[in-house]
């Protein structure tokens, strides 16, 4: 364990985005919006052959649909393939993509925690830092509860509720502030966790105090995106910012 002060010591609350960063849910969602994105693009071809090219998760995802409400990402990528939906065609995607997600929840697929991040909600939760989870997605309650971590939140602000509230979508920061609110906290005092580049702008839009890109792939390319997008800093998990003393 290192010997430096985690950056957490300068917050007084860690506001988390779900998918990808609390748990491992955002490969079924990618695997989600595969399974539409493809069979539309065989049903209503594009009129250039080059924008038929299958979705490719590790591609599209996070550039036009990772950390975004359903209608934001599913308008994203068609508008990527050069096609000018309709807005009730994007619709009818995005309820697709719901139907999709919802029945690989329903046949039992796993969503476990990550257990870099389980030590470190013990850890906030040990030393007194409240913690919030924020998601576009309208299963965020189901997916904490399942992984067993929703005990960890002080607070949650899901899509079902983005949507009563009238929130605007990553990468406005509209959710962060919600659940900076609910926390009773400023945002320049709280810290922003999150793996999608609309999530990171979101952070930095949002002027939280401190923005803390996730880059699991380990890849030099997606951290220097994450930078450019407004992280302050980017771990390969949130058991980096577990040092000695820890956050307290």
């Amino acid at each position: 364990m290192r010997e430096t002060a985690s950056p957490l010591r300068t917050v007084d609350a860690v506001v988390l985005d779900t998918d990808g960063v609390i748990t491992d849910s955002a490969r079924l969602h990618a695997q989600a919006w595969k399974a539409v994105f493809d069979a539309f693009l065989r049903e209503q071809p594009p009129d250039s052959a080059a924008d038929l090219r299958p979705f490719a998760i590790d591609v599209d995802y996070p550039l036009y649909v990772d950390g975004k409400s359903r209608r934001d990402g599913a308008a994203a990528f068609l508008a990527a393939r050069g096609m000018r939906a309709a807005p009730e065609t994007v619709e009818a995607v995005a309820r697709d993509k719901d139907r999709h997600f919802t029945e690989r929840l329903r046949q039992g697929a796993p969503v476990p925690a990550y257990p870099g991040t389980v030590d470190l909600l013990r850890a906030l939760r040990a030393a007194g830092r409240p913690a919030a989870a924020v998601s576009a997605s309208l299963h965020a309650r189901e997916l904490l509860t399942r992984a067993r971590v929703i005990g960890f939140f002080d607070a949650v602000v899901d899509g079902k509720e983005a949507a009563d509230l009238g929130l605007r979508g990553k990468p406005a920061p509209d959710l962060f502030l919600e659940a900076a609110r609910r926390l009773g906290v400023a945002p320049a005092r709280a810290a922003v966790v999150e793996d999608a580049l609309a999530g990171v702008e979101a952070g930095h839009n949002g002027r939280f105090g401190l923005v803390i890109g996730v880059d699991r792939t380990a890849g030099r390319e997606r951290a220097g995106d994450l930078l450019r997008h407004g992280a302050d800093l980017v771990v390969p998990d949130l058991s980096e910012l577990l040092v000695k003393g820890a956050v307290t």
